[in-house]
């Protein structure tokens, strides 16, 4: 049996809650308490419970966020349980930060299935003729998106701007600030034998108006990474670049169920959930080299967290 898993949280007097896909948030006013639980996300539901997960996303983010702040303020103000992180409350920006360093992807929203279609000119970067899947663009380029409730819309800069979604200066700071995220990220990345090839951030600002980065940053969800070393040479035969690979229990569920109209889902085998979990930790500990502190394996994970949040009760 899977244990040292996070499903909910419930806690009192920590503060209002609030639950997202994978994180509860408990709201003291100037600041947030979030829990990132292992709950497991695809298909706009969650499909499965992975052990260690919430932890992985909560630990990779303290990682690049202490490696960043030089680049840019971040909420974080403690890291008091591998799961939790206490945060400055910072009003979120309706804009999702997407850097691309490859051109790559498969869904119809991706890169590369636009450049496939014949689509050169991005609004804000023009593609040459002649380019092919994953390869790598001379230059990371910026395609941020909307953030919306129901559907998240790629918009360039100037359309954002139009829309009247943020300002023209608000839009360039925020490109100019993910640029040098995602350059920092690549760096760092390719010195663990990892190539960074797209992310997203996001942003909001605090209480005086700074622009800061808050939620998660280059964790395995909300980024994609591939295995430096056979890069190359894969590229040459034409095969796919080797790659941290959640797609295969997504696919299970594709292939034993309708996972958009069924009203009740099949458990997901345990054996893949198992596989998945090993997946989250090995990426994990290839990053940082459990630099901001080792996953806990305490079976109650539950009671772990309401320990170390003590001095926040209100």
């Amino acid at each position: 049996m899977l244990m040292n898993i996070l499903k909910t949280t419930q806690f009192e007097n920590l503060g209002e809650r609030r639950e997202g896909k994978v994180r509860d948030s408990y709201n003291q006013g100037a600041k947030t308490i979030f829990i990132t639980t292992d709950r497991h996300s695809s298909f706009d539901r969650i499909i499965a419970h992975v052990p260690f997960k919430g932890q992985v996303l909560n630990l990779t983010s303290a990682f690049w966020f202490d490696r960043t702040k030089d680049i840019i303020p971040n909420h974080v103000l403690e890291i008091p349980d591998p799961a939790v992180t206490v945060a400055k409350t910072c009003q979120p920006l309706p804009v999702e930060a997407v850097m691309r360093g490859f051109l790559t992807g498969v869904t119809s929203t991706s890169i590369w299935t636009h450049y496939q279609q014949g689509k050169r000119d991005f609004g804000n970067f023009t593609l040459p003729d002649g380019m092919y899947k994953n390869q790598q663009l001379l230059e990371p380029v910026f395609t941020p998106s909307t953030k919306a409730a129901d559907h998240d819309e790629t918009l360039s800069p100037d359309e954002m701007v139009a829309r009247g979604i943020v300002t023209k200066e608000r839009i360039k700071e925020i490109e100019d600030v993910s640029r040098k995220l995602f350059l920092r990220g690549q760096e760092i990345a390719r010195k663990k034998g990892l190539i960074l090839v797209d992310t997203k951030y996001e942003f909001g600002l605090d209480e005086n108006g700074a622009l800061t980065l808050i939620d998660e940053i280059h964790t395995p969800d909300s980024s994609r990474y591939w295995h430096a070393g056979s890069y190359e040479e894969r590229l040459e035969r034409g095969e796919e670049p080797e790659y941290f690979d959640k797609e295969f229990l997504r696919l299970w569920f594709n292939d034993h169920c309708d996972p958009y109209k069924d009203e009740t889902l099949p458990e997901a085998p345990e054996d893949l959930v198992q596989t998945l979990s090993e997946r989250y930790v090995g990426i994990y500990k290839t990053l940082t080299d459990e630099e901001p502190g080792a996953i806990s394996d305490n079976p109650d994970p539950h009671t772990r967290i309401k320990n170390n949040l003590a001095e926040y009760v209100i």
